[in-house]
């Protein structure tokens, strides 16, 4: 497990790195970098300032702000910072994709009639022609299987 200062001295680097690839002169006294990351960040000037110096690690509102600035998830933010693991913050699971169910599961006719509202007295026509379309054949005007 690292030490505090070893926590502030990773956080601090990763953050620098992402700091410059957002385009923040952080580096040149008079860039203006920090002034303006602390401005798109809405917090202090100073706090930015002991981070890069590694005098000491930001608070939670802070942290929230600088993900808000740099387009970082607040979740890598925290866990980068060592306050949480990711275990504490798991990644939520993937939505379903078009066509299936939660869980991965591709959507049965009956299914998406029932997801999609269908009457119960067209539930069999709806199952019917879909069932057609997805086995590439296609109903006739009068919902048979046309040639």
């Amino acid at each position: 497990m690292k030490s505090d200062a070893g926590h502030i001295d990773a956080f601090a680097a990763w953050m620098e790195g992402v700091m410059r690839a957002r385009g923040y002169d952080i580096d040149s006294p008079r860039g203006g970098g920090k002034t303006r990351l602390a401005e798109d960040a809405g917090v202090h000037r100073a706090a930015i300032t002991r981070l890069l110096q590694r005098r000491s690690m930001p608070d939670l509102e802070t942290m929230r702000g600088l993900s808000r600035a740099l387009g970082v998830p607040v979740r890598d933010v925290l866990i980068r910072s060592g306050k949480l693991t990711e275990q504490d913050l798991p990644q939520p699971p993937a939505p379903p994709g078009p066509g299936t169910a939660p869980g991965g599961n591709a959507l049965s006719a009956e299914q998406a009639a029932t997801a999609l509202g269908i009457p119960e007295h067209r539930r069999a026509a709806f199952v019917r022609i879909t069932e057609r379309l997805r086995h590439g054949t296609e109903p006739d005007v009068n919902g048979r299987a046309g040639d």
